[in-house]
């Protein structure tokens, strides 16, 4: 019997080759889908924008401006993908209208790409090195053209994301950031209890028109002014004395978990050092930077899809933006000297703190007025518990930490000030006042779901 294949015809063969290749595209098709719905791409770019912060060495309240608009940008998106679950906060923001943008055929658009597009288009207009922040995006965009997007899909997605952060951009262009590069300087007050410059480098007081910033959702920048610190004085029965005294102490008789703890929430991207007749700079995070990285590491741990995300940086930038700038209201307000300075002159010459001093007045202290409020804002959304592992300084040197709520780890923020030597404890316990309140008035004001859908379990 003859077992050679028959004859068949080309159109024949044709046909099933047609359907692998069709299969294939399909599938090739699906991966972009899967990729951008597992990665966290905001999450990578608040990273890749972290880095260009501490590579240009921006200041810490400048830094927190940074870091809201873009996550502002990033949720506008997210509202307009899902309408019926999400508020816009233009239009609840201070000085700011809804956005004016149609979509047509949404079908045809990712949005998710688009929050991305929205979100380093932002961010890029708002640093130096913006190579760094456009080298990040096209390696986004590249990786996503790989998974298979069809670039008419990718075009428009990436054009509605430009067209919002261009709206959200004239809206920042509002916040008098750049008139108030061009007001004068502080100048130094020869006061015995007022700030001065500390070593090694003594830098002058940084941003101390901070309060001329537009805020988001406080009345203004003074709405909350907490108590003033106790009055100056250098007789040794004084509280203000015991203040400092508590301070010195508290570095001579410093435990290694003390010390683990103040390293870790450092956070001084002004760290100078100084070897002989040379003196350079030692780059480091901002206390806002490192709670948009909790934020991401949040993210992560809650498993939220890409709009929850952009929610919860959103919301955490917000609440760190106007936190800086209440708090910087009140340094500039009280103008108060450094444990260090007084230390120094009125207790031990040679004392230093573990910590490098930064330069800016000392009350209250902003780690735990941006601290409290972060961890409300997080906390807010997330609930309590809510356990994570907080990596965020692996990549400056340091170790993880392990907290059981945002509570606890702003609770730690604020007192490592404290072990640090850079804090009396009213400017810390006030601190934390302040941005409790704060974080009630942004409560009471923000919303970002239809139908009261998120954790507001946290009023106080």
């Amino acid at each position: 019997m003859n077992s050679s294949p028959k004859n068949i015809p080309v159109r024949h063969l044709l046909i099933p080759l047609f359907l692998m290749l069709f299969t294939a595209s399909c599938k090739e098709n699906e991966a972009y889908k899967s990729l951008l719905e597992e990665h966290y791409f905001l999450v990578d770019a608040n990273g890749a924008l972290t880095d260009v912060i501490v590579h240009d060495i921006f200041s810490p309240p400048v830094a927190s401006r940074i870091y809201a608009y873009p996550s502002i940008a990033a949720y506008e998106v997210a509202a307009l993908a899902d309408p019926e679950q999400y508020t816009s906060l233009m239009g609840q923001l201070n000085d700011s209208k809804p956005l004016a943008i149609t979509i047509e055929n949404r079908e045809k658009i990712n949005f998710h790409l688009s929050a991305l597009a929205a979100y380093c288009k932002v961010a890029t207009n708002l640093i130096f090195s913006e190579q760094d922040m456009e080298a990040y995006k096209e390696a986004a965009y590249e990786k996503i053209l790989m998974a298979g997007m069809p670039r008419a899909e990718f075009d428009a997605s990436v054009h509605l994301g430009e067209v919002v952060a261009d709206e959200i951009m004239v809206y920042a262009s509002r916040d008098n950031y750049h008139q108030s590069r061009s007001f004068e300087k502080y100048t130094i007050n020869n006061d015995p209890g007022s700030w001065k410059p500390t070593p090694p480098a003594y830098i002058e007081g940084i941003e101390p028109h901070w309060n001329k910033i537009r805020t988001f959702f406080l009345d203004s920048a003074d709405q909350f002014i907490p108590p003033p610190p106790p009055p100056f004085d250098t007789l040794p029965e004084s509280r203000f004395f015991l203040d400092a005294k508590a301070v010195m102490d508290a570095g001579n008789q410093m435990n290694e978990n003390q010390e683990e703890i103040a390293y870790f929430w450092d956070c001084n991207p002004y760290k100078m050092n100084v070897k002989g007749h040379v003196m350079y700079a030692e780059k480091k995070i901002t206390p806002g930077g490192h709670w948009m990285g909790i934020t991401g590491i949040a993210s992560k741990a809650g498993n939220l899809d890409w709009k929850q995300t952009a929610e919860a940086m959103a919301v955490t930038s917000i609440y760190l933006f106007d936190a800086f700038i209440s708090c910087w209201d009140e340094k500039y307000r009280s103008v108060l000297i450094r444990p260090e300075t007084y230390i120094n002159q009125y207790m031990d010459q040679d004392w230093l703190p573990l910590l490098q001093t930064p330069p800016f007045p000392e009350y209250t202290s902003g780690h735990s007025v941006i601290s409290t409020a972060a961890s409300i804002a997080l906390t807010r959304l997330l609930g309590e518990p809510f356990h994570f592992m907080d990596s965020t300084e692996v990549k400056y040197g340091l170790g993880i930490r392990e907290f059981d709520s945002f509570r606890e780890a702003a609770e730690e923020a604020a007192i490592s000030r404290f072990y640090g030597g850079i804090h009396y404890l009213p400017a810390i316990d006030h601190g934390v006042d302040q941005g409790k309140a704060i974080a009630k008035q942004i409560n009471e004001k923000i919303s970002t779901r239809k139908g009261n859908t998120t954790n507001t379990a946290l009023k106080d």
